[in-house]
């Protein structure tokens, strides 16, 4: 489930809280990396668990029209595609779904505001009206529908990005990425597939493959280990390579990605170290100033060749 971009985004949030509380033991940092990455797999959970509640919704209110004292020949005769729709008695009916779910704690019964916030919405769009207006009715014609609704529906929405801070804090960034998953699993139940748990780390999809990978897991924590134990010496290295004027204007963010950066190169000797830092850039400008891009790209380069002639950073790779 987890790429070793994300890792790499949750080992510097753990090490940004370590530089911002020093007193953090290395059992906290790596208990705080397990709990991250298992709160993104929550999250996808979380999300995916939306479709019967977006299914019950248009029932309720197909239910409530049918009600009226003068129902319209639509409310009497409603287009029910989109509460028959497959994949909620899916996620429903699966015991493994459901037990997880509950064990978790997960529900969206607290949120019925957004949940019909979000059924407008989708009713108000042309993708929807062309989906019950087709004949075509297939779990594979219901997925490509909820893809599109989790592909257009939840970024940038407000009113879900206050409850999912609400819930955790550990959540905050993930939704992108949960929404991804999501999608994969739409597209693998489209497929005939019955729903599965992902497996927490990317390398754990390969290897279940038959293909043999490093492991994620064991890179992530080595990371981290190396991060967290060379934060004192390379920190002030950072510093002590900064102009006066680049000082002034230097944030924990940039320390901390070279940091994460120079403890990657020191860690993974066949690495090749253009791939670390091109990493550590691409994160930075999700993470850190504008101008932080062209700073860690320049410092981290100056850092691992200095740091590779002292011998304290090992390379396989030849070095340009």
């Amino acid at each position: 489930m987890l790429n070793r971009r994300i890792l790499r985004i949750k080992a510097f949030k753990v090490l940004y809280s370590y530089a911002e509380n020093p007193t953090m033991t290395l059992p906290e940092t790596e208990a705080l990396l397990e709990a991250s990455c298992e709160a993104t797999r929550s999250l996808y959970l979380f999300m995916l668990d939306i479709i019967p509640y977006l299914t019950t919704e248009a029932r309720t209110r197909i239910e409530n029209a049918r009600k009226k004292i003068n129902p319209t020949d639509e409310e009497r005769n409603p287009n029910l595609k989109f509460v028959k729709n497959s994949l909620s008695p899916l996620l429903e009916q699966d015991p493994d779904f459901q037990k997880i779910i509950s064990r978790r704690k997960l529900s969206w019964e607290p949120y019925d505001a957004l949940i019909r916030s979000v059924y407008d919405s989708i009713c108000s769009k042309d993708y929807f009206k062309e989906y019950m207006a087709s004949s075509e009715s297939s779990v594979a014609e219901d997925a490509k529908l909820f893809i599109r609704i989790f592909e257009e529906e939840f970024i940038d929405n407000e009113e879900l990005d206050k409850i999912l801070e609400d819930l955790s804090i550990l959540w905050c960034d993930d939704l992108a990425y949960s929404l991804t998953v999501c999608c994969d699993t739409l597209k693998s139940l489209a497929l005939g597939y019955r729903w599965t748990l992902p497996p927490l780390y990317r390398s754990d999809m390969i290897q279940g493959q038959g293909k043999e990978v490093e492991s994620d897991k064991a890179f992530v924590y080595k990371l981290l280990r190396m991060a967290y134990t060379c934060f004192d010496k390379y920190a002030p290295m950072v510093a002590a390579n900064t102009s006066q004027w680049e000082k002034d204007r230097l944030f924990t963010t940039d320390t901390v990605l070279i940091v994460m950066g120079l403890a990657e190169a020191k860690a993974f000797p066949s690495m090749p170290v253009r791939v670390t830092i091109n990493e550590y850039v691409e994160i930075s400008k999700y993470y850190s100033t504008p101008k932080s891009r062209s700073f860690v790209n320049g410092l981290l380069d100056r850092l691992i060749k200095k740091q590779i002639e002292t011998g304290d950073i090992v390379k396989i790779e030849k070095i340009a």
